[in-house]
């Protein structure tokens, strides 16, 4: 996986795969808070964000672990 490619969190099925951006599955999950946690070392590593989808996969949230020259304030953690 190149640096900077961001982790998606995507419904399959009853399931949640984490996936590189453009690149095939690296993981199953039974729910999407276990996908979400798989997903962030992968992220932190890459320096990239983890993009969260909706069971319709719609974008539901996204949190960045890279090197943000103007971060915002982060108001979640």
């Amino acid at each position: 996986m190149a640096k900077g490619q961001n982790v998606h969190v995507v419904p399959n099925g009853n399931n949640w795969q984490v996936k590189p951006e453009g690149g095939r599955p690296v993981s199953n999950h039974r729910t999407q808070g276990a996908a979400e946690t798989a997903a962030k070392p992968i992220a932190r590593q890459n320096q990239a964000e983890v993009v969260i989808h909706r069971p319709n996969g719609q974008i539901r949230d996204k949190d960045s672990f890279g090197n943000d020259p103007n971060p915002p304030k982060d108001k979640k953690h």
